[in-house]
């Protein structure tokens, strides 16, 4: 999961009820003729108490293995695993953001999994938002391991006063019980979206069967400007005049956990860790806030939505191959994805494991979006389509007035042009 889900998925996990507040290493006790295999995590992402329960547990299984656990900062990681991946001393096992892992393969420095992951794993029931970027190639390098997306934080207390006595199962539904919470006169806001969310936007487009980009014998194309795209655009529009978000901003400028605290907005899409943000500002709203999965165009599925989350990579170059492999198939397998999704707030990187957090509202919401989840085009270059990220002004521009198709196949262009294809 890249830093940018942290504005997704490392601030989903600030629900967790122990988040680790430092870097270091957590050795066993080793001894004689003891294997050390090494895993790089990175900052937040398990609570101490987890990771104890985990190395205690499997060191015991596993008394010829000790493991060594070293803690990394998002900052800077790209670079950081990479270096890693070129030396001789490589970590044996490294956490990484789903979304990173085909740049990581690009280097052919990463062991291929699909072998270990087809045998082991139950890979017919992971989460697509997972497994579909830890897949380059026809190979699996990136082993699911957990998941977090966004949902609609809502209200009870408005829905209630607008006489909407639970949440919309449809988008049609949707978005009329929005309109209805949409209350000049009270000073209500039904939605509160801002212009340029692009990472919902995708959704609404994914949910139409369009795409941000598509490959073709190896070439990338921006996709903005077809038809089913443009019809997940009108979409985002339709919802978006339902509120008052700022149609040339972002969702953090200003942040709408602040905006949503002010007490006005009766909804927000955005990940259920927004709601700590929200009740730190205004501890009111603690009992009334509810949570449900961005509804799509039928009852029985929910809107496909951008899945950040985090994979688990083997070097090439690991010391003890196997003994890592092990250990990615310990922390991918149903019992310790169970613990960890119950312990940390998470969506289990399966949905047959959806009923480990059922009964955790926020987290269930979140499970029920993930079976359709999704995560950004599978190529190492769309990093620097988001770092110049064309989408936000072409939504500004369609909100504003402009010709959806024109501005389309502009950002497409600019999409196509920076995935190296010919713009």
């Amino acid at each position: 999961m890249k830093k940018r889900l942290l504005a997704c998925a490392c601030a989903l996990i600030a629900t967790a009820p122990s988040a680790l507040t430092g870097c270091g290493l957590l050795p066993g006790d080793g001894g004689p003729g003891t294997r050390t295999v090494t895993v790089w995590l990175m900052k937040g992402s398990v609570s101490d108490d987890f990771l104890k329960r985990f190395t205690t547990a499997y060191e015991k299984e596993h008394p010829g293995i000790r493991l060594e656990v070293a803690f990394q900062e998002w900052t800077g990681i790209g670079k950081k695993v990479t270096t890693a991946l070129e030396s001789d001393d490589a970590p044996d096992v490294i956490e990484v953001g789903n979304t990173q892992v085909a740049q990581y393969a690009e280097t052919e420095l990463l062991y291929d999994l699909t072998l270990e992951s087809v045998r082991d794993l139950g890979y017919q029931d992971w989460l697509p938002g997972l497994a579909e970027p830890g897949k380059v190639n026809g190979s699996q390098f990136g082993i699911p391991w957990y998941a977090a997306n966004r949902v609609v934080i809502y209200r009870k207390d408005l829905f209630e006063r607008a006489g909407i006595t639970k949440p919309p199962k449809t988008r049609e539904q949707w978005l009329e019980d929005t309109g209805k919470l949409n209350d000049p006169a009270a000073g209500t806001q039904g939605i509160y979206l801002a212009g340029q969310d692009w990472y919902t936007l995708a959704g609404f487009i994914w949910d139409e069967g369009g795409e941000l980009a598509v490959e073709k014998n190896g070439t990338w194309s921006g996709a903005l400007h077809t038809p089913a795209a443009l019809r997940g655009m009108d979409v985002y529009k339709e919802l978006q005049a339902l509120g008052e978000g700022p149609k040339d901003a972002d969702e953090e400028n200003p942040p709408q956990a602040q905006v949503f605290a002010g007490g006005d907005v009766a909804q927000i899409i955005a990940p259920p860790s927004v709601a700590a943000a929200i009740t730190e500002r205004n501890p009111a709203l603690e009992d009334q806030l509810g949570f449900f999965p961005i509804p799509g165009k039928t009852a029985d599925k929910p809107c496909a939505v951008f899945t950040g989350g985090s994979d688990l990579i083997v070097p090439l170059n690991s010391r003890d191959r196997a003994a890592a492999i092990d250990v990615v198939t310990a922390l991918a397998g149903e019992k310790w994805q169970t613990d960890l999704a119950r312990t940390m707030n998470y969506v289990p990187n399966k949905s047959s494991l959806a009923a480990a957090v059922g009964g955790q509202e926020a987290t269930a919401a979140m499970a029920a979006g993930a079976a359709r989840g999704r995560a950004t085009p599978n190529s190492p270059e769309w990093a620097a389509v988001e770092a110049a990220n064309p989408i936000k002004p072409y939504m500004t521009a369609v909100l504003e007035g402009e010709s959806p198709e024109r501005a389309a196949k502009a950002a497409s262009a600019r999409i196509t042009t920076t995935l190296g294809g010919d713009g």
